[in-house]
């Protein structure tokens, strides 16, 4: 068995398909791996749109920082590794593009995430997939051994 990485193996399992138009897996396990990598998928996404705002945020707070200040000083910025000097003037409008550029890429990571929410939900839908909690398992415990516990309640103006 070839270990491919998690994003190639499951467009090589999507490949050429329609979003909702699935192929026929062979069995339950078959369905419940291609489900367990789009959840997957779903959640790479969420930690890349969290990894991208916290940077767009330490943009924000560098802009903030460095707005009010004379456009001929001095600042040191990092580009590739390597510290360099430069003046506000010349930092500052690579800064607010580079931050204009990470929420481009948000609202496309987005835009994917939505898509891919709505291939889990037709995935689901199809396979007629449901999510059992944890909670619900243990609910189910619970409820045989209580079933037989209670409170014994008189009628109403029993005391009377």
């Amino acid at each position: 068995m070839v270990d491919v990485p998690f994003s190639c193996s499951l467009i090589s399992v999507m490949a050429g398909k329609a979003e909702g138009d699935f192929k026929e897996p062979m069995n339950e396990q078959a369905v419940a791996n291609i489900y367990s990598a789009m959840r997957s998928e779903v959640n790479q996404y969420y930690s890349k749109i969290t990894e991208l705002e916290m940077e767009v945020s330490e943009h924000s707070l560098v802009i903030n920082a460095i707005q009010p200040l004379d456009p001929s000083r001095r600042c040191y910025r990092m580009i590739g590794g390597v510290l360099v000097e430069r003046t506000i003037k010349e930092v500052l409008p690579a800064v607010q593009r580079n931050k204009e550029g990470l929420e481009e890429v948000i609202a496309r990571l987005n835009e994917a995430l939505e898509k891919k929410k709505r291939e889990i939900a037709a995935f689901e839908a199809k396979y007629k997939i449901r999510i059992r909690k944890s909670d619900e398992v243990k609910d189910d415990g619970s409820r045989k051994e209580g079933s037989a516990q209670g409170v014994l309640v008189g009628p109403a103006g029993a005391n009377e």
